[in-house]
């Protein structure tokens, strides 16, 4: 989840990207795709629940898996009820750490997001 604060239509949000490199290797997209793996225990269902074909999700693994010191995702193949994925112990973590990041820095700009909430003209 964005860390954002919400007055009444206005919506302020942070969205962290963490790169090595010129490349993202954990962002918003790629938390979701661990955080669904880890409830569907499908690379394939995580990738149909965020609407992105399965070679896409596939790649966005192979990136953090390759970026990190441990691979955040461990992945057999199969098909029809034999294949599946989970998170790593480091994958977990990473996860953990990630959303942390978000919840901490939510709170830190609450103040700040909400005054210049105040700020905007009224919808409607």
């Amino acid at each position: 989840m964005p860390a954002s604060v919400a007055v009444s239509a206005v919506r302020i949000s942070s969205r962290y990207r963490v790169y090595r490199g010129e490349e993202i290797v954990l962002g918003p997209g790629k938390a979701q795709i661990l955080a669904l793996i880890a409830e569907t225990g499908s690379l394939s269902e995580a990738a149909r629940r965020m609407d992105m074909s399965y070679n896409r999700a596939w790649l966005h693994v192979k990136v953090m898996n390759e970026s990190f010191a441990e691979p955040l995702v461990n992945s057999t193949r199969g098909g029809a009820g034999k294949g599946g994925a989970e998170l790593t112990d480091a994958g977990r973590e990473v996860l953990e750490l990630y959303r942390r990041l978000e919840d901490e820095a939510a709170k830190a700009t609450a103040a700040t997001q909400r005054a210049l909430a105040k700020k905007m003209k009224p919808t409607g």
